[in-house]
């Protein structure tokens, strides 16, 4: 799986102009199952996601994870994550995985990241999403 994450102050998901998703301070993962995922990938990568220490400490410094800051967690399917550009104009999305297999590891690493002890809001597979967020910092991290 690939994973960008952004560390937000808020951040919302939109589908056909009705409000599905919102968040407060926490992290938006834009999260691409890929070929060649293992079963326990998105177990690994909630873990992963869960202890990323990217969020200030008293002194200002990142060492803090989500978990440590009682975050919300976005979760936004994006198969373009996959996107190979390396040849011509028009990106390649082969490396993506089959939609139905995607969905299920999307659906896995949610579950595992509530089973981390998340909170965890989510987009909607396969939907034309409008996602809305502040991001805090900058902070983006792949």
């Amino acid at each position: 799986m690939r994973a960008l994450i952004q560390r937000v102050a808020e951040a919302g998901v939109t589908v056909a102009g009705r409000p599905v998703a919102r968040i407060g301070p926490g992290l938006v993962v834009l999260a691409c199952a890929m070929r060649g995922d293992l079963d326990d990938t998105p177990l690994r990568l909630a873990r992963r996601i869960a202890r990323l220490r990217i969020f200030r400490d008293a002194e200002g410094r990142m060492n803090r994870s989500v978990l440590e800051t009682g975050g919300e967690v976005l979760v936004v399917s994006q198969f373009t994550l996959a996107a190979d550009t390396r040849s011509g104009n028009r990106p390649g999305f082969s490396a993506a995985e089959a939609p139905a297999r995607g969905e299920a590891l999307y659906l896995r690493l949610v579950e595992a990241l509530r089973a981390e002890g998340l909170r965890v809001a989510t987009g909607q597979f396969g939907a034309d999403m409008q996602v809305a967020l502040v991001n805090d910092g900058p902070v983006t991290i792949w």
